[in-house]
Protein backbone atom coordinates (compact mmCIF):
# COMPACT_ATOMS: atom_id res chain seq x y z
CA UNK A 1 0.00 0.00 0.00
CA UNK A 2 3.23 2.34 0.46
CA UNK A 3 5.02 1.88 -2.36
CA UNK A 4 1.23 2.36 -4.27
CA UNK A 5 0.81 5.53 -2.55
CA UNK A 6 4.56 6.53 -3.63
CA UNK A 7 4.04 5.60 -7.28
CA UNK A 8 0.69 7.67 -7.43
CA UNK A 9 2.70 10.84 -5.40
CA UNK A 10 5.59 10.31 -8.38
CA UNK A 11 3.07 10.54 -11.28
CA UNK A 12 0.87 13.29 -10.13
CA UNK A 13 4.14 15.14 -9.45
CA UNK A 14 5.52 13.49 -12.78
CA UNK A 15 2.45 15.89 -14.20
CA UNK A 16 2.70 18.76 -11.92
CA UNK A 17 6.15 19.37 -13.05
CA UNK A 18 4.93 18.78 -16.94
CA UNK A 19 2.06 21.59 -16.46
CA UNK A 20 4.11 23.66 -15.14
CA UNK A 21 5.52 23.88 -18.40
CA UNK A 22 3.44 23.77 -20.89
CA UNK A 23 4.21 24.98 -24.45
CA UNK A 24 2.96 27.77 -25.71
CA UNK A 25 1.36 28.85 -29.30
CA UNK A 26 -0.46 32.37 -29.61
CA UNK A 27 -1.69 33.03 -33.08
CA UNK A 28 -2.78 36.40 -34.17
CA UNK A 29 -5.09 36.74 -37.10
CA UNK A 30 -5.14 40.77 -39.20
CA UNK A 31 -7.63 42.80 -39.48
CA UNK A 32 -10.33 40.37 -38.98
CA UNK A 33 -13.68 40.95 -37.62
CA UNK A 34 -15.40 39.51 -34.64
CA UNK A 35 -18.39 37.22 -36.63
CA UNK A 36 -15.84 35.69 -39.45
CA UNK A 37 -14.61 32.66 -37.93
CA UNK A 38 -17.28 30.06 -37.45
CA UNK A 39 -16.90 29.43 -33.92
CA UNK A 40 -18.41 32.94 -33.77
CA UNK A 41 -21.01 32.80 -36.37
CA UNK A 42 -19.19 32.93 -39.36
CA UNK A 43 -20.27 31.12 -43.15
CA UNK A 44 -16.41 31.20 -43.16
CA UNK A 45 -14.98 27.31 -43.58
CA UNK A 46 -12.28 27.35 -40.18
CA UNK A 47 -13.20 23.72 -39.03
CA UNK A 48 -9.28 23.43 -37.24
CA UNK A 49 -10.25 26.76 -35.27
CA UNK A 50 -13.81 25.75 -34.56
CA UNK A 51 -12.09 22.58 -33.29
CA UNK A 52 -10.03 24.19 -30.74
CA UNK A 53 -13.01 26.33 -29.84
CA UNK A 54 -15.25 23.27 -29.54
CA UNK A 55 -12.61 21.38 -27.20
CA UNK A 56 -11.47 25.01 -25.15
CA UNK A 57 -13.11 27.73 -24.36
CA UNK A 58 -14.46 31.27 -26.01
CA UNK A 59 -13.86 34.60 -24.53
CA UNK A 60 -16.98 36.72 -25.86
CA UNK A 61 -15.99 39.81 -24.32
CA UNK A 62 -12.37 39.74 -25.31
CA UNK A 63 -10.45 42.74 -26.32
CA UNK A 64 -7.45 43.80 -28.55
CA UNK A 65 -6.20 47.54 -29.09
CA UNK A 66 -7.78 49.05 -32.34
CA UNK A 67 -4.52 48.93 -34.54
CA UNK A 68 -2.03 46.44 -35.53
CA UNK A 69 0.80 47.66 -33.78
CA UNK A 70 -0.26 48.65 -30.72
CA UNK A 71 -1.72 45.33 -30.00
CA UNK A 72 1.13 43.06 -30.18
CA UNK A 73 2.92 45.55 -28.27
CA UNK A 74 0.73 45.28 -25.48
CA UNK A 75 0.48 41.62 -26.20
CA UNK A 76 4.42 40.98 -25.87
CA UNK A 77 4.21 43.10 -22.98
CA UNK A 78 1.47 43.22 -20.51
CA UNK A 79 1.55 46.67 -20.77
CA UNK A 80 -0.90 49.40 -22.60
CA UNK A 81 0.41 50.31 -25.87
CA UNK A 82 0.40 54.14 -24.43
CA UNK A 83 3.12 52.58 -22.19
CA UNK A 84 5.09 49.95 -23.93
CA UNK A 85 5.76 51.61 -27.15
CA UNK A 86 8.43 54.20 -28.00
CA UNK A 87 10.11 55.01 -31.21
CA UNK A 88 7.32 52.28 -32.83
CA UNK A 89 9.26 49.42 -31.37
CA UNK A 90 8.41 47.92 -27.35
CA UNK A 91 10.10 50.25 -24.49
CA UNK A 92 13.44 49.32 -23.44
CA UNK A 93 11.39 48.83 -19.90
CA UNK A 94 8.90 46.94 -20.94
CA UNK A 95 10.14 42.91 -20.74
CA UNK A 96 8.61 41.17 -23.06
CA UNK A 97 7.18 37.32 -23.08
CA UNK A 98 9.69 35.45 -24.84
CA UNK A 99 12.81 37.74 -22.76
CA UNK A 100 11.15 36.27 -19.68
CA UNK A 101 10.04 32.56 -21.00
CA UNK A 102 14.06 32.08 -22.10
CA UNK A 103 14.88 32.38 -18.06
CA UNK A 104 12.84 29.07 -17.92
CA UNK A 105 14.59 27.48 -20.54
CA UNK A 106 11.85 28.09 -23.50
CA UNK A 107 13.19 28.16 -26.95
CA UNK A 108 10.90 31.32 -28.59
CA UNK A 109 10.21 31.82 -31.79
CA UNK A 110 8.09 34.38 -34.18
CA UNK A 111 6.75 33.53 -37.85
CA UNK A 112 4.69 36.26 -39.39
CA UNK A 113 4.54 39.91 -39.12
CA UNK A 114 6.73 41.75 -36.51
CA UNK A 115 5.66 45.54 -37.03
CA UNK A 116 7.85 46.14 -34.43
CA UNK A 117 11.00 47.37 -35.77
CA UNK A 118 12.71 50.54 -34.52
CA UNK A 119 16.16 51.75 -34.77
CA UNK A 120 17.41 50.26 -30.90
CA UNK A 121 15.14 46.92 -31.68
CA UNK A 122 14.99 46.46 -35.18
CA UNK A 123 14.64 42.48 -35.18
CA UNK A 124 12.40 40.12 -33.28
CA UNK A 125 16.04 38.82 -32.19
CA UNK A 126 16.68 42.17 -30.18
CA UNK A 127 13.42 41.21 -28.09
CA UNK A 128 13.69 37.80 -26.55
CA UNK A 129 13.06 35.51 -30.02
CA UNK A 130 15.42 32.97 -30.75
CA UNK A 131 14.26 32.60 -33.92
CA UNK A 132 12.17 34.70 -36.74
CA UNK A 133 10.55 34.34 -40.27
CA UNK A 134 8.49 36.99 -41.55
CA UNK A 135 8.71 40.68 -42.61
CA UNK A 136 9.78 43.26 -40.34
CA UNK A 137 7.04 45.56 -40.96
CA UNK A 138 3.49 45.67 -41.10
CA UNK A 139 1.17 45.05 -44.43
CA UNK A 140 3.10 43.10 -47.36
CA UNK A 141 2.24 41.23 -50.33
CA UNK A 142 0.77 37.52 -49.62
CA UNK A 143 2.76 36.29 -53.20
CA UNK A 144 6.58 38.41 -52.45
CA UNK A 145 6.45 40.06 -48.86
CA UNK A 146 8.42 42.71 -48.83
CA UNK A 147 11.80 42.18 -46.82
CA UNK A 148 11.51 38.79 -46.08
CA UNK A 149 13.36 37.95 -43.36
CA UNK A 150 14.81 34.79 -41.62
CA UNK A 151 16.22 35.45 -38.25
CA UNK A 152 18.41 38.71 -39.83
CA UNK A 153 18.88 38.06 -43.19
CA UNK A 154 16.51 39.10 -46.03
CA UNK A 155 15.56 36.16 -48.02
CA UNK A 156 13.76 37.60 -51.27
CA UNK A 157 14.57 34.51 -53.00
CA UNK A 158 12.44 32.28 -51.30
CA UNK A 159 9.35 33.34 -52.96
CA UNK A 160 10.94 33.11 -56.38
CA UNK A 161 8.37 29.25 -56.11
CA UNK A 162 5.79 30.13 -58.17
CA UNK A 163 3.92 28.65 -55.55
CA UNK A 164 5.05 30.44 -52.44
CA UNK A 165 2.08 32.10 -50.34
CA UNK A 166 2.95 34.08 -47.25
CA UNK A 167 0.55 32.23 -44.77
CA UNK A 168 1.10 28.74 -46.05
CA UNK A 169 4.95 29.12 -45.20
CA UNK A 170 4.21 31.07 -41.95
CA UNK A 171 2.48 27.98 -41.09
CA UNK A 172 4.98 25.53 -42.15
CA UNK A 173 7.56 27.41 -40.15
CA UNK A 174 5.83 27.04 -36.93
CA UNK A 175 4.95 23.30 -37.68
CA UNK A 176 9.21 22.71 -38.77
CA UNK A 177 10.05 24.68 -35.48
CA UNK A 178 7.93 21.77 -33.69
CA UNK A 179 9.20 19.02 -35.15
CA UNK A 180 12.56 20.33 -34.62
CA UNK A 181 13.08 21.12 -31.35
CA UNK A 182 13.76 18.70 -29.08
CA UNK A 183 10.32 16.78 -27.46
CA UNK A 184 11.65 17.56 -23.70
CA UNK A 185 12.52 21.50 -24.33
CA UNK A 186 9.15 23.57 -24.04
CA UNK A 187 8.98 26.38 -26.95
CA UNK A 188 6.47 29.15 -27.25
CA UNK A 189 5.39 30.26 -30.56
CA UNK A 190 4.28 33.52 -31.80
CA UNK A 191 2.22 32.92 -34.85
CA UNK A 192 1.48 36.20 -36.27
CA UNK A 193 -0.62 36.28 -39.95
CA UNK A 194 -0.95 38.81 -42.28
CA UNK A 195 -4.49 37.42 -43.40
CA UNK A 196 -6.62 38.89 -43.59
CA UNK A 197 -5.29 42.71 -43.86
CA UNK A 198 -5.06 43.54 -47.02
CA UNK A 199 -4.09 43.08 -50.35
CA UNK A 200 -6.80 40.90 -51.27
CA UNK A 201 -4.37 38.02 -52.69
CA UNK A 202 -5.22 34.22 -52.59
CA UNK A 203 -4.69 31.32 -55.67
CA UNK A 204 -7.63 30.50 -57.88
CA UNK A 205 -8.68 27.32 -56.51
CA UNK A 206 -9.42 28.67 -52.78
CA UNK A 207 -11.47 31.60 -54.08
CA UNK A 208 -13.19 29.11 -56.38
CA UNK A 209 -14.26 27.38 -52.71
CA UNK A 210 -16.39 30.64 -52.15
CA UNK A 211 -17.30 30.99 -55.28
CA UNK A 212 -20.92 32.44 -55.31
CA UNK A 213 -21.51 32.52 -51.61
CA UNK A 214 -21.77 36.45 -51.21
CA UNK A 215 -24.59 36.69 -54.28
CA UNK A 216 -26.66 37.41 -51.32
CA UNK A 217 -24.89 40.84 -49.97
CA UNK A 218 -23.77 41.84 -46.68
CA UNK A 219 -27.23 42.90 -45.64
CA UNK A 220 -29.08 39.39 -45.88
CA UNK A 221 -25.61 38.03 -44.29
CA UNK A 222 -25.07 39.94 -41.36
CA UNK A 223 -29.18 38.76 -40.31
CA UNK A 224 -27.75 34.92 -40.73
CA UNK A 225 -24.58 35.44 -38.78
CA UNK A 226 -26.44 37.14 -36.20
CA UNK A 227 -28.49 34.59 -35.82
CA UNK A 228 -26.00 31.72 -36.15
CA UNK A 229 -24.49 33.87 -33.26
CA UNK A 230 -27.49 33.78 -30.83
CA UNK A 231 -27.92 30.18 -31.14
CA UNK A 232 -24.32 29.37 -30.47
CA UNK A 233 -24.71 31.69 -27.19
CA UNK A 234 -21.99 34.32 -28.23
CA UNK A 235 -24.52 36.84 -28.30
CA UNK A 236 -27.42 37.40 -26.43
CA UNK A 237 -31.09 36.48 -27.91
CA UNK A 238 -32.01 40.24 -27.39
CA UNK A 239 -29.41 41.40 -29.34
CA UNK A 240 -30.11 43.43 -32.25
CA UNK A 241 -27.71 44.65 -35.19
CA UNK A 242 -26.45 48.08 -35.45
CA UNK A 243 -27.64 50.02 -37.93
CA UNK A 244 -25.90 49.44 -41.30
CA UNK A 245 -22.77 52.34 -41.31
CA UNK A 246 -23.31 55.58 -43.37
CA UNK A 247 -20.52 54.58 -45.84
CA UNK A 248 -22.48 51.32 -46.62
CA UNK A 249 -25.37 51.11 -49.47
CA UNK A 250 -28.28 48.74 -48.90
CA UNK A 251 -27.08 45.40 -51.07
CA UNK A 252 -30.26 46.30 -53.45
CA UNK A 253 -28.48 49.58 -54.42
CA UNK A 254 -25.24 48.55 -54.60
CA UNK A 255 -23.45 48.91 -58.07
CA UNK A 256 -20.55 46.36 -59.46
CA UNK A 257 -22.08 43.21 -57.42
CA UNK A 258 -19.97 41.23 -59.01
CA UNK A 259 -16.76 42.65 -58.07
CA UNK A 260 -18.20 43.37 -54.38
CA UNK A 261 -18.17 39.40 -54.23
CA UNK A 262 -15.00 38.26 -55.57
CA UNK A 263 -13.61 40.87 -52.91
CA UNK A 264 -15.27 39.15 -50.13
CA UNK A 265 -14.48 35.52 -51.93
CA UNK A 266 -10.67 36.23 -51.38
CA UNK A 267 -11.19 37.91 -48.33
CA UNK A 268 -12.73 34.38 -47.21
CA UNK A 269 -10.28 32.41 -49.26
CA UNK A 270 -7.53 34.25 -46.87
CA UNK A 271 -8.80 32.63 -43.83
CA UNK A 272 -9.57 29.24 -44.96
CA UNK A 273 -5.76 29.12 -46.26
CA UNK A 274 -5.11 29.90 -42.41
CA UNK A 275 -7.06 27.93 -40.72
CA UNK A 276 -5.20 24.99 -43.17
CA UNK A 277 -2.09 26.35 -41.71
CA UNK A 278 -3.60 26.44 -38.24
CA UNK A 279 -4.21 22.57 -38.82
CA UNK A 280 -0.33 21.30 -39.63
CA UNK A 281 0.54 23.04 -36.70
CA UNK A 282 -1.84 21.63 -34.74
CA UNK A 283 -1.04 18.17 -36.27
CA UNK A 284 3.19 18.78 -35.91
CA UNK A 285 1.93 19.25 -32.06
CA UNK A 286 0.52 15.91 -32.09
CA UNK A 287 2.94 14.38 -33.88
CA UNK A 288 5.62 15.43 -30.98
CA UNK A 289 3.66 14.20 -28.51
CA UNK A 290 3.46 18.12 -27.59
CA UNK A 291 -0.26 18.77 -28.13
CA UNK A 292 -2.13 17.45 -25.13
CA UNK A 293 0.19 20.12 -23.15
CA UNK A 294 0.68 23.03 -25.24
CA UNK A 295 -1.62 26.17 -24.15
CA UNK A 296 -2.79 27.71 -27.21
CA UNK A 297 -4.11 31.10 -27.86
CA UNK A 298 -6.44 32.95 -31.25
CA UNK A 299 -7.23 35.95 -31.20
CA UNK A 300 -7.34 39.31 -34.08
CA UNK A 301 -5.10 42.40 -33.62
CA UNK A 302 -8.18 44.29 -34.06
CA UNK A 303 -11.91 44.46 -35.45
CA UNK A 304 -12.61 44.17 -39.42
CA UNK A 305 -10.75 46.91 -41.27
CA UNK A 306 -12.91 49.52 -43.50
CA UNK A 307 -10.49 51.07 -45.38
CA UNK A 308 -10.46 51.60 -49.31
CA UNK A 309 -7.28 51.00 -50.61
CA UNK A 310 -6.82 54.29 -53.11
CA UNK A 311 -5.02 53.35 -56.83
CA UNK A 312 -2.57 56.53 -55.31
CA UNK A 313 -2.07 55.22 -52.61
CA UNK A 314 2.67 54.43 -52.18
CA UNK A 315 4.26 52.44 -49.32
CA UNK A 316 7.21 49.93 -49.43
CA UNK A 317 4.67 47.42 -48.76
CA UNK A 318 3.23 47.70 -52.36
CA UNK A 319 5.82 46.08 -54.95
CA UNK A 320 6.58 47.89 -58.24
CA UNK A 321 5.78 44.61 -60.33
CA UNK A 322 5.23 40.99 -60.09
CA UNK A 323 7.98 38.68 -59.78
CA UNK A 324 7.98 37.68 -63.85
CA UNK A 325 7.94 41.45 -64.29
CA UNK A 326 4.25 42.79 -64.88
CA UNK A 327 3.37 45.72 -64.14
CA UNK A 328 0.93 46.09 -60.91
CA UNK A 329 -2.71 47.50 -60.81
CA UNK A 330 -3.02 48.81 -57.54
CA UNK A 331 -6.29 50.28 -55.79
CA UNK A 332 -10.17 49.09 -55.56
CA UNK A 333 -10.98 49.76 -59.27
CA UNK A 334 -14.61 48.04 -60.17
CA UNK A 335 -13.10 46.70 -63.15
CA UNK A 336 -10.41 44.77 -61.84
CA UNK A 337 -10.79 41.55 -59.72
CA UNK A 338 -9.17 40.69 -56.73
CA UNK A 339 -6.73 37.93 -55.91
CA UNK A 340 -4.33 37.74 -58.72
CA UNK A 341 -0.56 38.72 -57.64
CA UNK A 342 -0.83 42.22 -59.92
CA UNK A 343 -3.61 43.53 -57.80
CA UNK A 344 -3.42 45.06 -54.40
CA UNK A 345 -7.30 45.82 -53.11
CA UNK A 346 -8.92 45.55 -50.19
CA UNK A 347 -12.54 44.72 -49.09
CA UNK A 348 -13.95 47.93 -47.94
CA UNK A 349 -17.04 49.43 -46.09
CA UNK A 350 -19.60 46.85 -46.94
CA UNK A 351 -17.76 44.03 -45.95
CA UNK A 352 -15.70 45.00 -42.70
CA UNK A 353 -19.84 46.05 -41.64
CA UNK A 354 -20.53 42.57 -41.55
CA UNK A 355 -17.39 41.07 -40.79
CA UNK A 356 -17.96 43.06 -37.23
CA UNK A 357 -21.38 41.83 -36.63
CA UNK A 358 -23.47 42.68 -34.69
CA UNK A 359 -21.20 45.86 -33.29
CA UNK A 360 -20.43 49.39 -34.99
CA UNK A 361 -17.73 50.77 -36.96
CA UNK A 362 -14.40 49.77 -37.76
CA UNK A 363 -10.21 48.75 -36.99
CA UNK A 364 -9.31 52.70 -35.99
CA UNK A 365 -12.10 53.05 -33.61
CA UNK A 366 -13.04 52.60 -29.88
CA UNK A 367 -16.41 51.32 -30.26
CA UNK A 368 -17.14 47.62 -29.86
CA UNK A 369 -16.54 46.86 -34.30
CA UNK A 370 -12.64 47.96 -33.56
CA UNK A 371 -11.82 46.62 -30.35
CA UNK A 372 -13.65 43.60 -29.54
CA UNK A 373 -12.42 40.43 -30.85
CA UNK A 374 -12.71 36.81 -30.73
CA UNK A 375 -10.46 34.62 -28.16
CA UNK A 376 -10.03 30.87 -28.33
CA UNK A 377 -7.88 29.24 -25.77
CA UNK A 378 -7.43 25.50 -25.59
CA UNK A 379 -5.02 23.18 -23.14
CA UNK A 380 -6.34 19.57 -22.89
CA UNK A 381 -4.22 19.00 -19.93
CA UNK A 382 -5.63 22.04 -17.51
CA UNK A 383 -8.47 22.95 -19.58
CA UNK A 384 -11.73 20.53 -18.30
CA UNK A 385 -14.55 22.93 -19.17
CA UNK A 386 -15.16 21.66 -23.42
CA UNK A 387 -16.72 24.48 -25.32
CA UNK A 388 -17.62 26.88 -22.64
CA UNK A 389 -17.89 30.69 -23.31
CA UNK A 390 -16.19 32.97 -21.10
CA UNK A 391 -18.06 36.46 -20.47
CA UNK A 392 -15.63 38.17 -18.85
CA UNK A 393 -14.08 41.49 -19.89
CA UNK A 394 -10.71 40.24 -20.90
CA UNK A 395 -7.54 42.34 -22.96
CA UNK A 396 -4.40 41.36 -24.39
CA UNK A 397 -2.86 42.62 -21.70
CA UNK A 398 -3.78 39.41 -19.53
CA UNK A 399 -2.23 37.05 -21.84
CA UNK A 400 1.25 37.50 -20.65
CA UNK A 401 0.55 37.98 -16.83
CA UNK A 402 -1.56 34.69 -17.28
CA UNK A 403 1.18 32.57 -18.76
CA UNK A 404 3.92 34.24 -16.05
CA UNK A 405 1.13 32.99 -13.61
CA UNK A 406 1.05 29.19 -15.26
CA UNK A 407 4.67 29.09 -15.89
CA UNK A 408 6.02 30.56 -12.57
CA UNK A 409 7.83 33.93 -13.56
CA UNK A 410 7.91 36.92 -12.65
CA UNK A 411 9.28 40.27 -14.03
CA UNK A 412 12.75 41.39 -12.94
CA UNK A 413 13.96 44.16 -11.17
CA UNK A 414 15.76 45.49 -14.43
CA UNK A 415 14.87 45.22 -18.11
CA UNK A 416 18.08 46.82 -20.14
CA UNK A 417 18.86 49.88 -18.06
CA UNK A 418 15.93 50.57 -16.68
CA UNK A 419 13.49 49.24 -13.70
CA UNK A 420 11.29 47.11 -15.46
CA UNK A 421 7.54 48.97 -16.42
CA UNK A 422 4.86 47.36 -14.38
CA UNK A 423 1.93 45.27 -15.99
CA UNK A 424 -1.38 46.65 -16.87
CA UNK A 425 -2.92 43.12 -17.13
CA UNK A 426 -3.63 40.17 -14.79
CA UNK A 427 -3.92 36.74 -14.91
CA UNK A 428 -6.91 34.51 -16.14
CA UNK A 429 -5.22 31.70 -14.98
CA UNK A 430 -8.14 30.83 -12.97
CA UNK A 431 -10.55 31.74 -15.36
CA UNK A 432 -9.16 28.69 -17.66
CA UNK A 433 -9.52 26.42 -14.85
CA UNK A 434 -12.69 27.55 -13.81
CA UNK A 435 -15.05 29.61 -16.62
CA UNK A 436 -17.86 29.67 -15.03
CA UNK A 437 -16.43 32.45 -12.39
CA UNK A 438 -16.91 36.10 -13.48
CA UNK A 439 -13.59 38.08 -12.68
CA UNK A 440 -13.50 41.01 -10.69
CA UNK A 441 -13.79 43.91 -13.08
CA UNK A 442 -11.05 46.41 -13.98
CA UNK A 443 -10.98 49.13 -16.23
CA UNK A 444 -9.95 48.52 -19.72
CA UNK A 445 -7.95 51.32 -21.80
CA UNK A 446 -7.91 52.52 -25.34
CA UNK A 447 -6.25 55.68 -26.66
CA UNK A 448 -5.34 55.10 -30.16
CA UNK A 449 -6.17 56.50 -33.40
CA UNK A 450 -9.55 57.58 -34.17
CA UNK A 451 -10.79 56.37 -30.86
CA UNK A 452 -10.29 56.41 -26.83
CA UNK A 453 -12.43 54.43 -24.52
CA UNK A 454 -12.62 52.78 -20.92
CA UNK A 455 -14.68 49.79 -20.09
CA UNK A 456 -15.41 49.19 -16.57
CA UNK A 457 -18.07 46.54 -15.60
CA UNK A 458 -20.65 47.05 -17.99
CA UNK A 459 -20.44 50.23 -18.34
CA UNK A 460 -18.50 52.07 -21.52
CA UNK A 461 -17.13 55.29 -22.72
CA UNK A 462 -16.55 56.27 -26.15
CA UNK A 463 -14.91 59.43 -27.55
CA UNK A 464 -14.77 59.72 -31.68
CA UNK A 465 -11.15 61.65 -32.39
CA UNK A 466 -12.20 61.50 -36.12
CA UNK A 467 -13.07 65.55 -37.82
CA UNK A 468 -16.46 64.93 -38.56
CA UNK A 469 -17.42 62.59 -35.52
CA UNK A 470 -18.72 64.19 -31.96
CA UNK A 471 -15.93 65.22 -29.93
CA UNK A 472 -17.93 64.34 -26.62
CA UNK A 473 -17.75 61.64 -24.68
CA UNK A 474 -20.29 58.86 -25.41
CA UNK A 475 -21.86 56.65 -22.74
CA UNK A 476 -23.20 53.19 -23.16
CA UNK A 477 -24.50 50.47 -21.36
CA UNK A 478 -22.76 46.96 -22.48
CA UNK A 479 -25.30 44.56 -20.88
CA UNK A 480 -28.50 46.23 -22.44
CA UNK A 481 -26.91 48.25 -25.73
CA UNK A 482 -23.83 45.93 -26.70
CA UNK A 483 -24.16 47.23 -30.24
CA UNK A 484 -23.82 50.93 -29.15
CA UNK A 485 -26.79 53.23 -30.43
CA UNK A 486 -28.31 54.66 -26.92
CA UNK A 487 -26.05 57.01 -25.80
CA UNK A 488 -26.58 57.63 -21.82
CA UNK A 489 -24.30 60.36 -21.22
CA UNK A 490 -27.02 63.29 -20.99
CA UNK A 491 -29.35 60.76 -18.60
CA UNK A 492 -26.46 60.02 -16.55
CA UNK A 493 -23.89 62.61 -16.12
CA UNK A 494 -22.53 61.17 -12.38
CA UNK A 495 -21.77 57.63 -14.59
CA UNK A 496 -19.80 59.13 -17.35
CA UNK A 497 -18.31 61.67 -15.18
CA UNK A 498 -17.08 58.43 -13.02
CA UNK A 499 -15.98 56.99 -16.39
CA UNK A 500 -13.81 60.07 -17.81
CA UNK A 501 -11.78 60.83 -14.65
CA UNK A 502 -11.13 57.35 -14.48
CA UNK A 503 -9.98 57.11 -18.29
CA UNK A 504 -8.06 60.50 -17.32
CA UNK A 505 -6.21 58.54 -14.17
CA UNK A 506 -5.07 55.88 -16.64
CA UNK A 507 -3.74 57.98 -19.06
CA UNK A 508 -1.78 60.07 -16.78
CA UNK A 509 -0.50 56.49 -15.18
CA UNK A 510 0.54 55.62 -18.78
CA UNK A 511 2.22 59.18 -19.41
CA UNK A 512 4.34 58.44 -16.54
CA UNK A 513 5.13 54.54 -17.52
CA UNK A 514 6.48 56.09 -21.30
CA UNK A 515 8.62 58.75 -19.22
CA UNK A 516 10.16 55.64 -17.58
Amino acid sequence: MCKLLVVLLFFVSVLAADNSKPNIVIIMADDVGYSDIGSFGGEIKTPHLDSLADNGLRFTNFYSENMCWVSRACMLTGSYHKASLQNKGIHPAAVTLPELLKTKGYKTFLTGKWHLESKRFPSPLDRGFDHFYGTPGGAASFFAPYNLTRDRKIINEEYDDPDYYFTDAISDNAAKWIKETDKDTPVFINVAYTAAHWPLHAFDEDIEKYKGKYAMGWDKIREQRLKRMKAIGIVDETVELSPRHEKVKAWEETPNKEWEQRRMEVYAAQLTVMDEGIGRMIQALKDSGRFENTLIFFTIDNGGCHVEFDKDRKGSFLPKQTRDGKPMTPGNLPGVMPGPENTYQSYGYGWANMSNTPYRYFKQYGFEGGIRTPMIAHWPAAIKAKGKLVKSPTHLVDLMPSIMDIVGVELPEKSFEKSSMPQDGSSVKQTLLEPEKIRTATPLFFDHAKGRALRLGDWKIVLSKEKVASKDWQLYNLTQDPVEVNDLAKTNPEKLQQLINEWQRLSQLMNKKQAM
